[in-house]
């Protein structure tokens, strides 16, 4: 089983950019929400992501991870394949 990936983003977010390119590396498919123009979308991610603003927003499983930092720090951890794979 593989884990369900989101990540809210805007078009011109070179840390979006970062992150996406991180999961298309690791061969992740991912739902790619995009917050320009749709303050309704903003909002939604703002509630998910516990307050953060700012994007990206990458949840795995529903559970919100943070940013394109944090993705890159669970990566060097060791911790994003098995959070990838579901387990």
């Amino acid at each position: 089983m593989t884990a369900k990936v989101e990540i809210y983003s805007s078009m011109w977010c070179p840390f979006c950019f970062r992150a996406k390119k991180l999961l298309q590396s690791k061969g992740v498919d991912f739902i790619e929400i995009d917050v320009d123009g749709d303050p309704k979308v903003r909002e939604e991610m703002r509630d998910r992501a516990d307050g953060r603003y700012t994007v990206p927003q990458i949840f795995i499983d529903d559970v919100g991870i943070g940013g394109s930092d944090d993705l890159a720090e669970l990566d060097q951890a060791g911790k994003l394949d098995a959070m990838l794979a579901g387990a």
